[in-house]
C-alpha cells in the first residue's frame, strides 16, 4: 500500500473520530440555551455530513448558480456539446431544475429530491464522474419563497458538491445573488465563471477584489458558451477558457478527486458551523462568567463571615487550647528538669489540693475539700464541652434574610442575561435559603473542627523541639548544679577540713526563692512562646479555610449548571480547533475556490 493511501485512510479515520465526538457533544444534556441552539444546528449539519458520507463514492453533484440572464443554461449546453437546457438572456427560462446524468448513474444514490427535478440522461465522458444540475435563478420572484425558484434552489444547494458560479459584466455585483451565495456556499467548492465573452468586457480582476473578502478565488474563467457549442457541433474540441474548464471538469473530478472534494466540503461545513456556534456561545459567556463571579463572591462573603466568627471563638477559648498544647508538649519531653517544672505548673491545682489533704483534721474538712475539688473538675469539664460545642453554635446565626433574598434576585438577573434556565434557582422560600445557608456553614465549620485537633498536634510537635527547650534546660541545670556544688562543698570540704560552719537556713531560703523566680520566668517565657505561636496558627488556619473552601453555596444546582456549560463551551472550542487543523491539512485545489471561514 502506498504512503499516500495510508495517509488517506488515516485522515478518514480522524474524520470519523471527529464526527463521533461531535455526535457525543450534541447528545449532552444542557441547561444553557446557546448550547441547545448550537446542538440543534450541529445535529442538522451532522445529518448532512452523514449524507455526504453515504454517497462518498457517488458522482460529484455540480450545479450552476447565478443571476437571471447570466447564461447558466447556455454554459451547461456548452459543456455537454448540445442544446439540452432551454436558454434565454432577458428572462428566467429554467423554472424547474434540470438534472443531467450518465445512463449508468443511479439517481437514487445521489440523495437529491428527485420529485422536484427533470432528469435527462446522456452518454458523455463528462458525466462519468459527475452530474450536472441547471438550477433556477436566486434573484427572481416566480412563486412564493418556499415553492418558487428560490425555494427550489435552497432545497438543492445543500446536496451539491461544486457550484459553477456564473456571472456577467452586468450581474457580478448583484447584492441579492451574493447574499444567497453567502447563505448556501458553506460546504461547497466553487468555480467562478464570467460568461458572454463575445459581448462583455473582462471584469475578472475587479470581480476577484469584490470576492476576496469572503472567498478564496484561485481562478476565474472567461468563456464564450455559444462559440463552444458551435465548435463541438462541428466536431472540434472547444477552444479558449471554456476548453480549459471542460478539461478541468472531465479530468479533475475523477474517483480519487471526488473523495477529496467531499471531504473538504464536510470539513468546511463543520468549520463554518463551529464558527457560528462559537460566536453564539461567546456572546453569552461574559454573562455566564458574571454568574460564576456572583456565586464565588457570595460564597467568599459567607466563608469570611464564618472565618471571622471562628477566629474570635478559637481565640476566646485560647486558654483551653493552651492547656491541651502544654499537655502534649510535656508528654513528648518525658523526664527532664524543665519538664518537671512544667508538670508542676500544669498540675498546680491538683498539687495544692493534694497538699491540703495532709492538713485535714476531720471528716468535715475532708468533705469540704472533696466538694471543692469536684466543683473544680466539673467547671473544667464544662469549659471543655463549651469550647468543643462552640464551633457548632456558630452556624446557628445564618445570613441575614435581606442578604439571602438580594442574592437570589441578582442571580435571577444574571440567569436571564446568560439564557440559563431560571428554574435552576428553584422556588426557594426564605426558610429554604436559611436552611441551605446553615448547611453551608455547618460544612465549613466541620472542616474547622477537624483541623483544630491537627493544629494542636502540629504545635505540640513544633514546641517540643530541642531549640525551644535547650535554653530553659541549660539554665535550670546550671543553677541546680551551682546550688548542689555549694551545698556539697560546704558539707564535705569546708565543714570537715576547714571547720567552717554549715550553710544556714537563709541560704536555702534564698536558693529556693531564686529557683522559684527562675522557674516562673522560664514558664512565662515558654507560655508566651506557645501562646503567640498558637494565635498565629489559628489566624493562619482561618485564612486557609477561606482560601481553600470549594464546597457548595446557596444554589448548588446553579453552580453545577454553570460549570457544565463552561465545560461544553470548552469542548466545542476544542472540536473547532481540531476541525480547523484537519481542514488546513487538506491539499488545496488549484482551480477550486470556496468560502472563507474566519480563523478560530
Amino acid at each position: 500500500m502506498r504512503p499516500s493511501e495510508l495517509r488517506q485512510f488515516e485522515l478518514l479515520a480522524t474524520m470519523d473520530s471527529l464526527r463521533q465526538k461531535v455526535a457525543e457533544w450534541i447528545e449532552q444534556p444542557t441547561d444553557w440555551e446557546p448550547v441547545h441552539r448550537s446542538q440543534l444546528l450541529l445535529r442538522r449539519v451532522i445529518d448532512r455530513v452523514e449524507t455526504l458520507r453515504v454517497r462518498m463514492e457517488a458522482p460529484l453533484i455540480v450545479a450552476t448558480f447565478g443571476g437571471t440572464g447570466t447564461g447558466k443554461s447556455t454554459l451547461v449546453n456548452a459543456l455537454l456539446g448540445e442544446e439540452i437546457s432551454r436558454t434565454g438572456r432577458q428572462r428566467p427560462t429554467t423554472t424547474r431544475p434540470l438534472l443531467i446524468i450518465h445512463p449508468r448513474t443511479d439517481p437514487q444514490q445521489l440523495g437529491l429530491p428527485l420529485e422536484d427535478l427533470q432528469i435527462v440522461q446522456r452518454d458523455l465522458d463528462l458525466l462519468r464522474d459527475l452530474v450536472l444540475i441547471d438550477c433556477p435563478d436566486p434573484d427572481t420572484s416566480a412563486g412564493d419563497e418556499s415553492t418558487g425558484n428560490l425555494g427550489q434552489l435552497r432545497n438543492l444547494l445543500p446536496h451539491c458538491d461544486v457550484l459553477l458560479y456564473v456571472s456577467t459584466q452586468q450581474k457580478y455585483r448583484s447584492a441579492r445573488v451574493s447574499e444567497e451565495l453567502q447563505r448556501t456556499a458553506a460546504g461547497c467548492r466553487i468555480l467562478f465563471i464570467q460568461t458572454h465573452a463575445d459581448l462583455d468586457t473582462d471584469i475578472r480582476d475587479d470581480w476577484r477584489k469584490t470576492l476576496a473578502t469572503d472567498y478564496k478565488v484561485p481562478e476565474v474563467f472567461f468563456v464564450d458558451s455559444l462559440k463552444a457549442i458551435q465548435e463541438q457541433q462541428a466536431g472540434l474540441h472547444p477552444t479558449g477558457e471554456l476548453g480549459q474548464l471542460l478539461d478541468l471538469l472531465t479530468n479533475k473530478f475523477g474517483v480519487s478527486e471526488r473523495v477529496r472534494v467531499r471531504r473538504a466540503n464536510v470539513l468546511e461545513l463543520l468549520h463554518a458551523s463551529f464558527i457560528h456556534c462559537r460566536e453564539l456561545l461567546d456572546s453569552k459567556l461574559p454573562a455566564l462568567h458574571q454568574i460564576n463571579t456572583a456565586l464565588a463572591q457570595q460564597q467568599s462573603e459567607m466563608n469570611c463571615k464564618m472565618a471571622t466568627q471562628l477566629q474570635q471563638e478559637l481565640l476566646g477559648n485560647r486558654r483551653l487550647w493552651e492547656r491541651r498544647l502544654l499537655s502534649g508538649v510535656i508528654d513528648r519531653w518525658g523526664f527532664s528538669p524543665f519538664s518537671c517544672v512544667l508538670r508542676a505548673y500544669h498540675g498546680l491545682g491538683s498539687l495544692v489540693a493534694s497538699s491540703m489533704l495532709f492538713r485535714t483534721r476531720s471528716a468535715a474538712q475532708l468533705a469540704i475539700l472533696g466538694t471543692v475539688q469536684g466543683a473544680r473538675w466539673l467547671e473544667g469539664r464544662r469549659e471543655e464541652q463549651a469550647a468543643e460545642s462552640s464551633l457548632r453554635k456558630l452556624g446557628q446565626a445564618g445570613l441575614d434574610d435581606t442578604v439571602l433574598r438580594e442574592s437570589e434576585i441578582i442571580l435571577r438577573g444574571h440567569l436571564s442575561t446568560a439564557e440559563l434556565r431560571l428554574d435552576l434557582l428553584g422556588r426557594q422560600s426564605l426558610s429554604d435559603l436559611r436552611h441551605q445557608a446553615v448547611e453551608v456553614e455547618t460544612d465549613f465549620l466541620g472542616d474547622a473542627s477537624r483541623r483544630i485537633d491537627a493544629v494542636i498536634q502540629e504545635q505540640s510537635h513544633r514546641n517540643a523541639r530541642w531549640r525551644h527547650r535547650l535554653l530553659p534546660e541549660t539554665i535550670l541545670i546550671l543553677y541546680l548544679g551551682f546550688v548542689l556544688y555549694r551545698v556539697g562543698k560546704n558539707f564535705f570540704y569546708d565543714s570537715f577540713l576547714s571547720d567552717a560552719p554549715l550553710l544556714s537556713t537563709d541560704f536555702y531560703l534564698a536558693a529556693s526563692l531564686f529557683l522559684a523566680l527562675i522557674c516562673a520566668g522560664l514558664i512565662a517565657r515558654f507560655t508566651v512562646l506557645i501562646r503567640s505561636g498558637l494565635a498565629t496558627r489559628i489566624r493562619t488556619l482561618t485564612e486557609q479555610l477561606v482560601d481553600s473552601r470549594s464546597g457548595q453555596g446557596l444554589f448548588p444546582p446553579l453552580q453545577e449548571a454553570v460549570l457544565h456549560s463552561q465545560r461544553q463551551a470548552t469542548e466545542l472550542h476544542s472540536l473547532s480547533l481540531e476541525t480547523e487543523r484537519l481542514r488546513n491539512e487538506l491539499a488545496d485545489f488549484t482551480l477550486l475556490g470556496g468560502r472563507k471561514v474566519r480563523a478560530t
